[in-house]
């Protein structure tokens, strides 16, 4: 295993000290690899919600070339929506 010194604020050493003593973490190594983990698991869902954002917008301009749109606003939709619940 690869050893790597880091240089911290007084405030993040604080807050490792912390959790230490909480005893979440047995070791400033083990809660630096749970953040690391963390980290990559945050980037691969930001990058897997950004590739699903693209192909929403994607199926989106596909209907709108089609013609499968509404002139309406979505306030008109929600109330349209809201209307018939009522019935």
């Amino acid at each position: 295993m690869a050893t790597m010194n880091i240089n911290l604020t007084d405030e993040f050493a604080d807050f490792v000290k912390s959790e230490l003593d909480n005893g979440e973490y047995a070791s400033a190594s083990e809660m630096v690899r749970d953040a690391l983990r963390m980290m990559r698991r945050d980037r691969d869902l930001e990058a897997y919600k950004l590739e699903a954002l693209r192909h929403a917008v994607g199926i989106g301009l596909a209907q709108a070339d089609r013609g499968e749109y509404s002139s309406r606003s979505v306030a008109e939709i929600a109330a349209s929506v809201l209307a018939e619940d009522d019935e």
